[in-house]
């Protein structure tokens, strides 16, 4: 559901009791709309998220794991100025509207006890985040609102702040009966229930909305015009009444978060399940944190990625043309016989004679052919062309056979590091892969100035459940560094068949790992793969004296004869459970 106004209402019931007078330890922008603040509360440090983002903006605490940009954001450090060491006093919502500002008790560069306000508003593509004095006169934003965007409300350093302009619809809290009932008497054309109840009432989302109208009636779309008004207009007082009591509610489709709200949904059915939460902090970490992480990736990949697709499609393109190039040669044989065909019958051909009709000696019925000819060649030119071209399209084979092979493992590095792009993690992630491209000669160097030489990061690291080392490479070039320089010949190694993914090795320090830390393995190798979604995954295993790089392969390929095959199926909860940490 949207992040409508009552919803944001119960966040911040949640939220008031611990953050009130909790002090600003850090601030932290690691995306250009979301902040993160750590905060010194009462029950401890916690990590306050404000995100401005036009499609999810939100509020809460948060558990997860950001990764900052080197440089911190303009507004990030004006912040960080204003509000550092600052408490804050007051977290206040105006009725039913998506707006949240927080007053912070500061002191300014004086010394002076002074009072500033960062509002939050939380409304889709108008989101904004905004500094303002005690004066309510404007510090700075996040989004910067000119004359040009918007003649009703400019958003600028400078400018008073004010509110954004309400839409006139009535407070649906403490609606009485009487009112409810004329207003629905007032509606004499066929309306629906949940359109009529979002165009008068403010702070409900059409999720809301629906969901008052099935109770009521066990349709989602009903029409006012059928109803008994007098039942609705009590049915609707205590249901608005009811709304000041959340729950966070998670709902789940075939066991993925698809929506997340603060009452029970009842109009979906067995579609889909509905999952109580502890908090709603812990609702919108858990529904939020994942999706939001692909995004962001996906976002700083974009412009790797649409290089590497670029580069593939091309690949794909002229392959295809070499392979017709190819098929063409294979009927050379035909222009060898066309030559000693002439050469045969050259007394009888004459200077600028187009064809040549004679007999194929070649054929075992002795039947004519006809046979082009080239008029302003001699006799003799035209045989020595026909096998000229037999050795062209001989020699042609050779070298398009040859071009064939590399581009069909260009092809396949393409994929793979498409599929490295999709598992990145981090900001490091994408920077080894662009590493690994411009090594190659797929995409030029990053700036003008010559850029530090950078150590690749460590492999991922798991401990099985018999306390082997398992590592997991992140990219190609980790991959080859896992396996033909970190691992020892007689480690284990893994990999997904017939797929790409990455390279996992059992560091089997001289034993022999069981069946358990093996299978546990192929999960991993299998799951860091395009086959991450898949059931019954083959998995190769191998140790890793058997393994080895052909001259000139592309990073991260292999040859390997002597091996295994295990059938698994990749699991995400297991991959958590066998996280490990070195020191």
């Amino acid at each position: 559901m949207p992040f409508d106004a009552i919803f944001l209402g119960a966040v911040l019931e949640e939220l008031r009791p611990n953050l009130t007078h909790a002090r600003v330890d850090k601030i932290q922008q690691p995306a250009r709309d979301t902040l993160l603040v750590q905060l010194r509360a009462q029950e401890g440090n916690c990590k306050l998220l404000l995100c401005a983002n036009v499609n999810r903006p939100r509020l809460h605490l948060t558990q997860a794991s950001f990764e900052n940009p080197a440089q911190p954001p303009m507004f990030c450090m004006l912040l960080r100025k204003h509000l550092s060491g600052a408490r804050i006093s007051a977290l206040s919502q105006p009725p039913c509207e998506r707006v949240v500002d927080f007053t912070f008790d500061c002191i300014d560069e004086l010394g002076t006890p002074c009072q500033k306000h960062l509002i939050l508003e939380l409304m889709g593509r108008n989101s904004n985040l905004i500094l303002t004095g005690a004066d309510g006169r404007i510090l700075d934003c996040l989004r910067r609102v000119d004359f040009e965007m918007s003649e009703k409300r400019q958003v600028l350093p400078g400018l008073f702040y004010h509110e954004p302009p309400t839409q006139g619809k009535r407070i649906p809290f403490g609606a009485q009966s009487g009112e409810l009932q004329a207003l629905l008497c007032a509606v004499q054309t066929p309306t629906r229930l949940d359109k009529w109840l979002i165009d008068t009432f403010a702070g409900l989302s059409p999720l809301l909305a629906r969901e008052l109208s099935f109770r009521f009636c066990g349709e989602t779309d009903a029409d006012i015009c059928a109803m008994d008004r007098a039942s609705l207009s009590q049915y609707l007082q205590g249901e608005f009444a009811a709304l000041q009591t959340a729950t966070p509610t998670l709902l789940l489709k075939d066991g993925q978060p698809s929506d997340f709200t603060f009452r029970d949904i009842l109009q979906y059915g067995n579609f889909m399940q509905r999952q109580s939460v502890q908090s709603f902090s812990n609702l919108l970490d858990l529904f939020y944190t994942e999706t939001d992480h692909a995004d962001r990736m996906r976002q700083k990949s974009q412009t790797l990625r649409k290089a590497v697709t670029t580069l593939r499609e091309r690949t794909v393109r002229k392959l295809a043309l070499q392979e017709q190039e190819l098929t063409a040669t294979l009927d050379r044989e035909q222009l060898r016989r066309c030559g000693d065909i002439v050469t045969a019958n050259i007394y009888s051909i004459e200077r600028g004679q187009t064809r040549l009709l004679a007999t194929d000696f070649y054929d075992p019925d002795m039947k004519e052919i006809e046979i082009p000819l080239k008029p302003q060649l001699s006799p003799q030119q035209n045989a020595a062309k026909f096998y000229k071209d037999y050795a062209k399209a001989k020699h042609a084979e050779k070298i398009l056979a040859a071009q064939i092979a590399r581009g069909k493992e260009d092809a396949q590095y393409f994929d793979a590091v498409l599929d490295e792009l999709s598992r990145a993690e981090n900001e490091r992630d994408l920077a080894e892969i662009r590493m690994e491209l411009e090594a190659g000669g797929y995409v030029r160097k990053a700036g003008g100035k010559k850029q530090p030489r950078q150590t690749l990061s460590a492999p991922m690291c798991f401990r099985s459940s018999d306390g082997y080392l398992l590592y997991v490479g992140r990219n190609n070039r980790q991959n080859d560094e896992l396996t033909f320089k970190t691992a020892r010949k007689d480690d284990l190694w893994l990999h997904v068949q017939k797929f790409h993914g990455s390279h996992c090795v059992i560091a089997c320090a001289g034993q022999t790992p069981s069946d358990q830390t093996i299978t546990e393995a192929a999960m991993l190798a299998a799951y860091y793969s395009q086959a991450r979604q898949g059931q019954n995954v083959p998995v190769d295993c191998t140790p890793v004296r058997y393994l080895r790089k052909p001259n000139g392969a592309k990073p991260g390929m292999v040859v390997y004869e002597r091996y295994k095959t295990l059938i698994v199926t990749p699991e995400a909860a297991l991959t958590e459970a066998l996280k490990y940490r070195q020191g």
